[in-house]
């Protein structure tokens, strides 16, 4: 049975930053692919005009991958703006003429958690939430409790299937990349388990600070900003078991496995830091204890992966900016060439960001008379041509329906069930140098004598 298609779309909080950034330069490649042929209706309080809004989107999408004039003209010929306080009923029945004979809006809720069930009653008590969807922005929640109470809440309102929670990072084409890799390859099934893997590393490195965000920031640090979401996701897709089938829900279902699997952190495996200055930045906290940086040993309880551990870590000011994940497997079991078999001679490197990277360790031998080794690298890179944007991808899937790559409540909450063991100041912050890999402590997260395996820039192809 074919899923219908949404025929309007509306995105509260149209005059703010996510708006100007993300969803004006993505509204215009939908509407250049023909995926936007309806209303697209934006709401704020903000006292604007409609031309206001609409020299807003220009400015917008000129900073932002350029003006394609014939989809521009055509974006705004269906730009249209209600200017009305959230909790007042008035502006709901504006947005509901708006809507005209449309029956099936997506409706963006690019706004602060906080007015959710503003929104989401204004919407249900006008109509305007019959037969629509729903796309909400991260954070769902700031731990399980409060993830449950906003279910609870969207629920109200719209069915599960009718609610789409967009997490940006799933859209990126590396990260689907890595899910293709898994699944499309045979040679990976018989080593992809813990008889031959060793260990798990996943790094997302950001070589910058909060670049002016330190009041949000200092409300969720690293654990709740990347980890709890982007990098268990990340994991999910490196050992989840292919899904039964093709459709969203059997892809759902085995990441929401996995995630209760995956045992809850042990706060003496997370080692916590923060960046030196981090504390002078507006809006921190002068004594804050939040973390721009954690480390952590994740442990997953299937036949698959018993005993194998996953490092995790995440930073701001650290050397680069790049999400690297290593695969490390184990050593034959006998050194038949050399003495001593080095460390991370067999493995498997993915880089999901800046560039495309999938590569192997392996080792070959030497020029001459002895049969002695050396590492080399095998490498698959990715050249892509234009390729559409994470927004673009994901609010072109929410229209029409597919919930693909997007999460669902009880993935959510399984995934906060994860991280809420070390969320707080249960372990102490340690602070470490910009430019730095991060505190000295975190070297203690991996197993004895191995060490974390740090990104480094990508050579420069010709």
């Amino acid at each position: 049975m074919a899923i219908p298609s949404s025929d309007a779309f509306v995105f509260f909080g149209a005059t703010g930053d996510l708006a100007y950034k993300q969803i004006f330069p993505a509204l215009q490649a939908l509407t250049a692919g023909g995926e936007l042929d309806m209303p697209i209706i934006g709401v704020a309080k903000a006292g604007w005009s409609v031309e206001q809004l609409k020299e807003r989107a220009r400015d917008s999408i000129d900073k932002h991958g350029g003006v394609d004039e014939a989809a521009f003209a055509k974006l705004a010929e269906r730009l249209q703006y209600i200017d009305g306080d959230y909790a007042d009923a008035a502006t709901y029945q504006r947005l509901k003429q708006a809507l005209g004979e449309s029956k099936r809006p997506l409706h963006y809720l690019a706004i602060p958690p906080s007015l959710f069930p503003t929104v989401v009653q204004g919407l249900a008590k006008s109509g305007c939430a019959d037969q629509a969807r729903v796309v909400i922005e991260k954070p769902f929640g700031h731990d399980l409790p409060s993830a449950q109470a906003l279910n609870a809440t969207l629920h109200e309102v719209f069915p599960e299937n009718a609610i789409f929670r967009i997490d940006h990072y799933l859209g990126k084409e590396a990260v689907q990349n890595l899910q293709y890799f898994r699944f499309a390859n045979t040679f990976l099934e018989p080593v992809w388990n813990r008889n031959y893997v060793h260990s798990v590393q996943i790094t997302m490195a950001e070589s910058f600070g909060v670049q002016g965000r330190g009041a949000f920031y200092d409300e969720a640090g690293a654990l709740r900003d990347v980890v709890q979401n982007h990098l268990l996701q990340v994991i999910a897709l490196l050992a989840m078991d292919a899904p039964i089938g093709h459709d969203p829900e059997s892809m759902r279902a085995e990441k929401l496995r996995l995630f209760r699997a995956m045992r809850p952190l042990d706060p003496k495996q997370v080692v916590r830091g923060q960046f030196r200055g981090y504390r002078d930045e507006p809006g921190v906290a002068k004594d804050s204890q939040v973390e721009t940086y954690a480390a952590l040993c994740l442990h997953i309880d299937t036949w698959r992966w018993a005993g194998v551990p996953f490092y995790i870590r995440a930073g701001k000011c650290l050397p680069v900016t790049t999400t690297e994940v290593m695969v490390e497997l184990k050593p034959p079991p006998l050194a038949v060439f050399d003495a001593v078999e080095p460390r991370q001679s067999n493995y498997f490197r993915f880089r999901l960001s800046p560039e495309v990277v999938i590569s192997t360790g392996a080792r070959v031998k030497q020029p001459g008379d002895q049969m002695r080794g050396e590492a080399v690298e095998l490498i698959a890179r990715h050249r892509p041509q234009r390729e559409k944007s994470p927004y673009q991808r994901l609010l072109g899937d929410a229209l029409h329906g597919d919930s693909a790559l997007f999460t669902n409540d009880e993935a959510v909450e399984a995934a906060w069930a994860v991280i809420d063991p070390a969320l707080g100041n249960a372990e102490p912050i340690h602070e470490y140098e910009p430019g730095s890999w991060g505190p000295a402590a975190a070297d203690g997260v991996v197993s004895s004598g191995e060490g974390w395996h740090n990104p480094q820039p990508e050579a420069v192809q010709a």
